[in-house]
């Protein structure tokens, strides 16, 4: 009787999941594989040209060894984690505070600003590169506008300010994500709890504090997360705008890990390099998760 119902119970589970297992299937070859391989190889001396890229060969340890005791690698993971928080931060605030302030908007306002916020967004990373670009060159539209209203020299934005450049560059291009996110989560918090508060004497930041912010916690632990993994995958937004310079300024982990393996030739120690990207993007989901969970 006992293992009639055992075999049920493996036939009634098999049954119900048996829809997803070409999505697991999916994953598996597409996501898992890759990353297994990608850790696999930083553990060689594989290469695009010379003898390594004959005889792959294992070397243990040397690729992190090598990658840890170079200082440029340091500056590149200083400078992912500048642009990464100022991005990341950016984005979640104007995106938070555009969806909050159009909440309550008539619907023909959000129809004629979402469009308009949304341009930057769908524009491809090229197209909204070379638009910055144009818009903090020297001879562009920024300068151009504060010499002709305040009378101002030129400045180098690009080279003096190269990182404040690119994250204001991220932050326009994808605050749209974030906004549409939490426009979504803020149509969905329940009215009458934000009108009984306001009659209960609870003004406009303590409606925000105890009633919506709590109900998009976990909206706000997914964009942060979302946002997280897509701003450490920048690459040419940065590298047309930059180029990683000036003086590496600007050289994140992306950019310095293509040089390595595409420039340089050294595909294993690239794929080292690559594992710190991973285990920043572990880390910040974790604490992102934990403090919406712990702390909204």
């Amino acid at each position: 009787m006992i293992t009639a119902t055992k075999k049920k119970h493996g036939f009634d589970f098999v049954h119900r999941t048996i829809l997803i297992w070409p999505a697991v299937i999916l994953m598996l070859i597409f996501f898992i594989a890759p990353i297994l391989l990608t850790f696999v190889y930083s553990f060689t001396n594989l290469a695009l040209t010379g003898s390594a890229a004959k005889d792959v060969k294992i070397i243990g340890f040397d690729n992190y060894i090598k990658m840890f005791k170079n200082p440029d690698v340091w500056l590149s993971i200083k400078a992912t984690l500048i642009f990464l928080l100022g991005s990341v931060i950016g984005q979640q605030l104007l995106g938070f505070f555009i969806a909050f302030m159009m909440k309550n908007t008539q619907v023909g306002f959000r129809r004629a600003v979402g469009p308009c916020i949304l341009a930057g967004w769908v524009m491809p990373e090229l197209v909204a590169a070379m638009c910055l670009y144009a818009f903090f060159a020297d001879n562009g539209t920024l300068n151009t506008l504060l010499i002709a209203v305040f009378g101002i020299k030129k400045i180098a934005w690009l080279y003096k300010h190269a990182m404040l450049c690119v994250v204001l560059a991220n932050i326009w291009h994808g605050t749209a994500f974030s906004m549409l996110m939490y426009q979504a989560a803020l149509d969905n918090v329940p009215h009458d709890m934000e009108e009984a508060a306001i009659i209960d004497g609870a003004n406009r930041w303590q409606v925000l504090r105890y009633i919506t912010l709590p109900v998009v916690k976990d909206t706000i632990s997914t964009s942060l997360m979302l946002n997280t993994l897509s701003t450490l995958g920048v690459y040419t937004l940065i590298y047309t705008m930059t180029g990683g310079g000036p003086n590496m300024d600007t050289m994140t982990l992306p950019l310095y890990m293509y040089r390595q393996a595409f420039v340089g030739y050294q595909l294993g120690y690239g794929t080292a390099i690559s594992m710190i990207l991973l285990v920043i993007g572990i880390v910040f989901s974790v604490l992102y998760t934990r403090f919406c969970r712990d702390q909204v």
